[in-house]
């Protein structure tokens, strides 16, 4: 179904038409707060909402018997898909960083919202090695050479020495 705006006093009169749900003209003139508005400008109002797709009408004797097609959830998601469309480029992140820095929402909002759908859990990250820092601080003592470690060295040196002559 589309849904098409509404203008400032027709949103108005469906807040009080979304609480009734189904309703007859009287109701509203009983319902509405002061000042109430003339019977005439309900009734050409329930003709234009009826026009929008917002209404539907039954017909009892002489009098229409009103009741809610759209839903206030329904026109809630429409609004707010078209405020993120027209200025938050389609990005829920851009949306919640402008109700965070306008105070509309608060972190702690956030937590307790999010600590119900997810769980962040903290990664373990290794300290970092300084080898290069390690080596100056604690430099290590050089190892005696062991039985094979002899034998390479003596044919490293007899390698140098046939090099040299």
């Amino acid at each position: 179904m589309k849904i098409n705006h509404l203008t400032a006093a027709e949103e108005n009169f469906m807040k009080l038409f979304w609480k009734l749900n189904s309703f007859y003209l009287k109701d509203i003139m009983e319902q509405h707060p002061e000042p109430k508005p003339h019977q005439n400008t309900v009734s050409t109002y329930l003709k234009i909402l009826v026009e929008k797709g917002y209404l539907s009408t039954v017909k009892e004797g002489r009098i229409f018997k009103y009741s809610v097609l759209v839903p206030i959830e329904e026109y809630k998601t429409f609004l707010l898909r078209e405020l993120s469309h027209n200025f938050f480029n389609d990005s829920g992140k851009e949306i919640l960083e402008f109700l965070c820095k306008e105070k509309l929402i608060s972190q702690d909002d956030l937590k307790g919202y999010f600590d119900l759908k997810i769980e962040i859990k903290p990664t373990k990250t290794e300290e970092p090695k300084f080898e290069y820092a390690e080596e100056i601080l604690n430099p290590k003592k050089e190892k005696k050479s062991k039985g094979k470690d002899k034998e390479k060295d003596k044919e490293k040196e007899k390698k140098k020495k046939k090099k040299k002559v």
